[in-house]
Formats: C-alpha cells, sequence, structure tokens
C-alpha cells in the first residue's frame, strides 16, 4: 500500500505531462521512500527502471544494459552496450517519438563506478533536449554526493535539470496513515520513537503494544533497528566512531559546542565540521533563540526521532540487551518516556499551528514559528518558551505544550503569559496544548483573558487528520 507523498507524485506528473524534455533529481536520506516513489509514478507510464549497485562500471553497464533490451524486446537479452554513452545514447533515441521515463536509481554508485558517467550525460543532454521527449530521473541516497556532484554549481550537470525533489520524513499525519491500526496515544509514541520514516514505520507491529514494539526492535540484538544507526554512519561518513560520539553526547544533554566537544574530547573546529556533515544529512538540527538570527545561546539537538530515540536509550544499555534481558531494559526505559515525549509533542503541535495557518485558521499569521530560550531579567533566571511565531512587530503567538497525564492548570497559562512579556509585543494570542486537557480554573482564566486557544491532543488528530 503507497501512502502519502501526494505533492511529490504531482511535481513528477507535471513533468511528465510537459511532453518535451524534463530532468527531474530525486534525493533524499536512505529508508525514506524514494524508489517507493519511483516506482508508484512509472506503473502505468513506459519507463526504464535501472537501480545501480555498488560494483564496477562493467558490472552496472551489463545490469543498464539488460533493463533496457528487456524494455525494447521484452525478453532478458544477454548483450550489453560498448559502453554507457552508447546505452543512454540508445535510450535518448528511443523518445524521439514517444514519451519514455529512465530512472536511474542509487545513480552514485554508478557514478563512482564510471567517472565519466556525469559528462556523458551532459553532453547527450545538450544534445538531444530540444528533440527527445525523454524524461529522466537521477535518484540517490547519498546526500553529500547528490549535493556535491549532481546539484552543485561546479557539477557538470548543473543548469540542465528542470526539477529537484528532496524526499524528507513523513509527518505527523502521514504517519498516522501509515500506523491506523495504533491507539490514538499510541501514534503519537510511535512517531516519537521511529519518526515518519516509512522502513523503520513497517517494523511497528500494530497488533502489539508500544511496549513490545520497543523490546521486538530497539532492545532485541537480531532486529534491524538495533544496528540501524550505525550501519547508516558507516554507509555516509568515514569515520563514524567520533561521529557517533558526537550525537550520543547531544542525546544524553551536551547540547552547545563547548559541552560537545568537551564531551567527545576533541577541538571544537573539529566537531564543527562534524555537526555540519551530520546537519547535511539530516540528523543533527542547529537552533537559535527564535528572533536571533546568529546567537551564542545556539544549540545542537537530533532532529530524526528514530535517531534521538536509539541514542538516549540503546547505549547506555547495551550491555544488558546484548544478553537477552529486554524486559529489564525497558524498565530503565519507560520512567523516561513521558519526558522524552515533551519534544515530540512540541513538533506535533507545530504542524497543526502550520495547518491551522495554512486553513486560514491562525488567529496569527505567522511566517516561522520556533523555540525561545533566554535570562528572565525580572529574577534573572533561564527560561523558555515551547512555540513562538511572530506575524509583525507588533502581533504574536506563545505556545505551552504539555505531554502529561494531568490537565493542565491556569498556572501553565499564567506562567506562559509572563514569559511573553519579555517581548513587546500589543496583539498577543496563547495556544495551550495538553495531551489531556485542562483544569476548569485554566478553562475559566483562558475564557477571561479572550485570546486563548486551549487545544487537546484529541483536537490535533481531528485537524491534523481531516481529509
Amino acid at each position: 500500500m503507497f501512502i502519502g507523498r501526494e505533492r511529490e507524485l504531482a511535481s513528477l506528473n507535471r513533468l511528465y505531462t510537459s511532453d518535451k524534455f524534463e530532468f527531474a533529481v530525486i534525493y533524499g536520506r536512505r529508508r525514506v521512500g524514494k524508489t517507493a516513489l519511483i516506482n508508484q509514478f512509472i506503473k502505468d507510464k513506459k519507463s526504464i527502471y535501472f537501480m545501480g549497485v555498488e560494483s564496477n562500471a562493467k558490472q552496472n553497464l551489463e545490469n543498464f544494459s539488460k533493463n533496457i533490451m528487456e524494455f525494447g524486446t521484452g525478453i532478458q537479452a544477454e548483450t550489453a552496450f560498448v559502453s554507457f554513452q552508447a546505452a543512454l545514447e540508445y535510450v535518448f533515441k528511443l523518445a524521439e517519438k514517444e514519451r519514455l521515463i529512465l530512472a536511474i536509481d542509487e545513480y552514485p554508485y554508478v557514478a563512482r563506478s564510471s567517472k565519466s558517467l556525469a559528462s556523458t550525460l551532459q553532453l547527450l543532454i545538450d544534445k538531444y533536449k530540444d528533440s527527445s521527449k525523454l524524461m529522466l530521473i537521477l535518484c540517490g541516497s547519498s546526500m553529500s554526493y547528490m549535493e556535491d556532484h549532481v546539484l552543485a554549481y561546479k557539477a557538470p550537470l548543473y543548469g540542465r535539470r528542470t526539477a529537484q525533489i528532496k524526499i524528507l520524513s513523513f509527518d505527523f499525519a502521514d504517519t498516522c496513515r501509515y500506523i491506523q491500526n495504533f491507539s490514538d496515544e499510541d501514534k503519537a509514541l510511535i512517531y516519537g520513537i521511529v519518526g515518519g520514516t516509512p522502513q523503520y514505520l513497517l517494523q511497528m507491529n500494530d497488533r502489539l503494544s508500544v511496549e513490545d514494539n520497543i523490546k521486538n526492535t530497539f532492545l532485541n540484538p537480531t532486529s534491524s533497528l538495533f544496528e540501524e544507526p550505525e550501519n547508516l554512519l558507516k554507509q555516509e561518513v568515514r569515520e563514524p566512531a567520533l561521529y557517533n560520539a558526537i550525537i550520543t553526547a547531544i542525546a544524553t544533554g551536551a547540547s552547545r559546542m563547548a559541552e560537545i566537544s568537551t564531551k567527545v574530547g576533541e577541538d571544537t573546529s573539529v566537531c564543527a565540521t562534524y555537526l555540519k556533515n551530520l546537519m547535511s544529512l539530516g540528523l543533527i538540527k542547529k537552533e537559535t533563540p527564535y528572533g536571533e538570527k546568529t546567537s551564542r545561546k545556539s544549540i545542537y539537538t537530533i532532529d530524526d526521532n528514530m535517531f534521538r530515540f536509539w541514542y538516549r536509550f540503546v547505549p547506555e544499555n547495551t550491555s544488558i540487551i546484548g544478553r537477552g534481558a529486554a524486559d529489564l531494559a525497558y524498565k530503565r526505559v519507560e520512567p523516561y518516556l513521558s519526558e522524552y515525549m515533551g519534544k515530540v509533542f512540541e513538533e506535533i503541535c507545530k504542524q497543526y499551528l502550520w495547518k491551522l495557518l495554512l486553513n486560514g485558521e491562525s488567529s496569527v499569521e505567522f511566517r516561522e514559528l520556533g523555540r525561545w530560550w533566554g535570562t528572565d531579567s525580572s529574577n534573572r533566571s533561564q527560561t523558555e518558551i515551547d512555540i513562538m511565531g511572530e506575524q509583525d512587530k507588533d502581533s504574536a503567538l506563545f505556545g505551552e505544550c504539555k505531554w502529561t497525564n494531568e490537565k493542565v492548570d491556569a498556572g501553565v497559562l499564567e506562567k506562559l503569559v509572563r514569559r511573553s512579556q519579555l517581548f513587546h509585543y500589543h496583539n498577543v494570542h496563547f495556544y495551550l496544548f495538553a495531551k489531556n486537557g485542562f483544569t476548569k480554573g485554566c478553562m475559566d482564566k483562558a475564557d477571561e483573558m479572550g485570546n486563548v486557544t486551549m487545544v487537546t491532543y484529541s483536537n490535533i488528530l481531528k485537524l491534523l487528520l481531516a481529509v
């Protein structure tokens, strides 16, 4: 069953119906569903699909030749073209009279084995772009390779593409469509544990509890997810050990550059380079307090839920997991799950606010959303605001998110109001988000103020999952 990716499919179909040469670049991290997207797009169209392998040029050329011959004749042929140029030229000519798609998946494997491939493609695109109806798709999982050798200004193919699509993990709404048989609360927990990566979501069994799913995957040494983060790093970077140490440092509380550097025992200049690479992979993000472009208060956080969960709970329990003591390991994880879900719930609440804005229903037409932290000058203490969004210098929204079993009381609202007064907006709207609702005192206070929207988790699901 294929779920989501409506915008990506619509973009590809727009290119397809142009009936002229098109060249789309599709890239994104491993496991996010790039191949599934391509297969869904080409399933009812004339197409040649070729997946590169991590081998030499001869092997890839033979495989490519077989795919071309199978398309042309309907039978598997052993004949191979003499070169990639000959094979590609043949495909361009096939598309002179009718629309044809050529999708080269895992392009970096092919291009690394055949150093002249990019230049050959450049030559043939320039030669045939005005006469061919070919729709060329290059797809790759190596983010750095695709960005540096396909999309970058100095790359041979720069300026030839007509579209590029970066495939990201599913948001919470699409994730819920993938795991629709879980209870509402468990949907949030599953999203917090594995994020919106389709391949990881497939590892979750909706006939089991969240506890059993965690035990069967993260706390099971024979599970693919148990070794997934380290295996992915080995595929993407040259020195996985140091990258591993940096992510572990962040997962266990070191968020500032100096703290990370101290924890891993490397200079900040070294850590900065590695962090930059992790950000390009979509694993780490750099945050600054909302409204501050550059700040010494910048922090680093893990941007992928599966990585964040794994690095938070697996390394410190590796020894007992290796001995098959999943029950004991879970006992060490369970007390921290609610705290862990706090950041996940904040992200879900942001997605709710964006949906409100796009529906034209937001009280404040914000441009961005973010978190703010800094010093409360009234008592010189550190404080933070979960969500903040500015419309202009006069109007803003402030949000507080609580993933707790207790109902949110008036004190939470009063604290948010005080924190908002660190800023000087004339028009302010407050959003309170609660897993399990609000006390009567909180609701009365909100009614009295008149500029408060109270949102339960069930309200969030209703809006995000509305068809």
